[in-house]
């Protein structure tokens, strides 16, 4: 892939993309859109939208909800700051007992007021074994949660979990409502109260979700009254859209973004981030779950051209999990790109060429299918682009686009471009990725890796409080990634984001993998002001 002609690339792509915009969805902000120029309003375009909007599901779980707020929130330097607590929490000594005193006069959007007894409901329901929630287990350090009065609560806790208040950014629910229908079936989902600074007014499936501002807000009634958030899954499409004027911005791949960087009134953000790209390779797999073929994938992917020609140098080689610049990193588990060792692993594990270049071993062809999600242009290229390295070393990959729900029932045999990351603590992100008893549950463990190293350092992580004992855990994960990877850590991403220069106020934090309605430039949308 080369980089060398991007505008005249995107125009083409804008072209083409154009008709199919036009037919496929109404402009997503009504009568006081983008296109209209609406003053006290926004429409932005993301890729992805939510399953659901209730948290006791796992909605908005790592904060940015806008419609709920957490007992904390981090702000733009990542740092832990009351929102509905008002003041970090006291610690006890042994880290085992949490304390947090909640502030007064909040109400939920409905005017009910804000109590201790709607923490309560929202954690214990969260954990309750009848409660729909993937994500509970990252609350596995809870043992009670407890009303002392109406605004302070009490967690206690199993085990000292060093990045416990990390986890109470998590959106809490009011229990007024909730306790009344059934949270894994009930309306909520899809009507839901908070106490954040917006208010849904319209979510139609596949197109848009519609905020207007919270008068009630504890923080201030915000400036941008009304916001918009375009679901537009195509990079294409969604650049298409944001030239034709439907959108105030949109998150897009680096080389679209280009075609719009001497736009006079717009602005480009890019935001570091945690996000990967990686390749699952399945342990039920003939190919995938030979180690040689792990091993020799590893070293024969050309990392820094994905970034250089892919990603027009906004990022940066991924080698595991943890960014190269975080302090969590382990030193010296960085991979050379060394095609003639990887042809050496190979040929010492019996994988031999065949007539037409091929490996095979014991009958069995150096060959499997690669899907990546349709759309998605970043993934596309991450896999055309792993699929040519591999070939050089003799595996021959097919790569296959295809939406999730075509991918997810063969994620067991057939390896997929995925992505993942989160700042805040390196358990976050890894106990999921890597925990051999969560392999097979939804989107957790995607290749199913198996290593009873990894899964002790994983429980070491997570269970002690010493910062010096969880570093050298998380050490001994990526040295085990390093002899042994189920994946093929590809590249770091940084999002970019191109948006209308019309707003003071915006900025960018450290992001995750996701960047939907939590990140981008519309963190913060609620502090936003309009330039005069």
């Amino acid at each position: 892939m080369t980089t060398g002609s991007v505008r005249g690339i995107t125009a083409v792509a804008l072209a083409a993309a154009l008709a199919v915009a036009a037919t496929a969805c109404s402009n997503p902000g009504g009568a006081d859109g983008a296109g209209s120029g609406g003053k006290d309003s926004a429409v932005v375009g993301i890729a992805y939208e939510p399953d659901t909007l209730n948290p006791l599901l796992g909605y908005g779980k790592d904060g940015n909800s806008k419609i709920f707020d957490g007992l904390l929130a981090l702000d733009e330097n990542m740092r832990l700051r009351p929102a509905l607590a008002a003041e970090l929490p006291t610690v006890s000594e042994d880290g085992r007992t949490y304390t947090y005193r909640l502030r007064e006069g909040v109400t939920f959007s409905d005017g009910k007021p804000f109590t201790a007894e709607d923490v309560v409901y929202t954690y214990t329901t969260i954990l309750d074994e009848k409660t729909n929630n993937p994500s509970k287990g990252e609350l596995d350090a809870i043992a009670s949660v407890t009303a002392r009065d109406p605004h302070t609560v009490v967690f206690t806790l199993k085990y000292p979990y060093a990045p416990f208040a990390e986890r109470t950014v998590l959106p809490i629910v009011p229990e007024h409502i909730l306790s009344g229908q059934d949270v894994n079936s009930g309306d909520f989902s899809t009507h839901p109260v908070g106490t954040g600074p917006y208010l849904l007014t319209q979510w139609s499936r596949g197109e848009k979700l519609t905020f207007k501002a919270n008068p009630r807000y504890w923080g201030g009634a915000p400036a941008v009254k009304k916001f918009t958030m375009a679901i537009i899954k195509d990079d294409d499409v969604r650049a298409t859209r944001l030239s034709a004027g439907d959108l105030d911005g949109a998150i897009l791949p680096p080389a679209l973004a280009r075609g719009f960087a001497d736009e006079d009134g717009r602005k480009t953000y890019t935001a570091t981030t945690y996000d990967y790209r990686t390749v699952t390779l399945p342990t039920h797999n003939k190919v995938t779950g030979d180690l040689a073929i792990r091993r020799a994938l590893d070293v024969a992917v050309d990392r820094q051209a994905m970034v250089d020609k892919i990603l027009d140098g906004a990022g940066k080689p991924a080698y595991g999990p943890v960014p190269t610049d975080s302090p969590w990193f382990a030193k010296g588990t960085e991979r050379r790109h060394d095609p003639v060792r990887a042809e050496k692993i190979l040929d010492e594990a019996g994988w031999k060429r065949g007539k037409d270049g091929i490996r095979v071993k014991n009958g069995v062809r150096a060959a499997f299918p690669l899907w990546y999600l349709a759309g998605d242009r970043l993934r596309q290229d991450h896999a055309l682009a792993y699929a040519s390295d591999a070939k050089k070393a003799g595996i021959d990959i097919t790569t296959q686009a295809g939406t999730w729900e075509v991918i997810e029932p063969r994620m067991k045999q057939d390896a997929v471009l995925a992505g993942g990351g989160a700042p805040a603590d390196p358990d976050f992100d890894q106990y999921t990725l890597l925990k051999s008893d969560l392999a097979g549950d939804g989107f957790n463990n995607m290749a199913w890796y198996d290593n009873p190293t990894v899964d002790k350092a994983l429980e070491d992580g997570r269970r002690s409080g010493d910062k010096a004992a969880r570093k050298a855990a998380y050490d001994t994960i990526q040295r085990e990634l390093l002899k042994n990877p189920g994946y093929t850590f590809l590249t770091h991403i940084d999002h970019v984001y191109v948006l209308a220069d019309r707003w003071q106020g915006l900025t960018t934090q450290v992001e995750p993998h996701d960047h939907g309605l939590a990140s981008g430039p519309w963190w913060n949308v609620e502090d936003w002001k309009p330039k005069k």
